[in-house]
């Protein structure tokens, strides 16, 4: 039986869904999930502590801290490799596709 999944707090509205470099053509991609969007937004732009942090996103602390490095990784490769960085919620979207094969 797999664990159920757990809702986790985005507190603010996504403006900006694509960031992608201008120096050459894109061919790659990293998907950054709104969770993993929050934590940065959380920790790194308003300078919360991780137990602040994880308390406002509903998770548990462990859970934070795997989540904003899993984002730190995300953004420092699509910096550092030119890749484009694309937000959204990308396992919902799979997973509708998923159950959703047969249409």
């Amino acid at each position: 039986m797999t664990r159920p999944i757990i809702r986790r707090r985005i507190n603010f509205r996504v403006s900006i869904t694509e960031v992608i470099p201008v120096c050459k053509a894109v061919t790659e991609q990293v998907f950054l999930n709104f969770d993993e969007l929050e934590a940065l937004r959380l920790k790194d732009l308003l300078s919360l502590e991780q137990e602040k942090a994880a308390e406002m996103m509903q998770i548990s602390q462990p859970t934070f801290s795997r989540i904003i490095d899993k984002a730190r990784k995300k953004v420092a490769d699509a910096i550092i490799n030119g890749k484009a960085l694309k937000i959204g919620d990308y396992n919902h979207i799979q997973k509708f596709y998923k159950h959703h094969e047969d249409i």
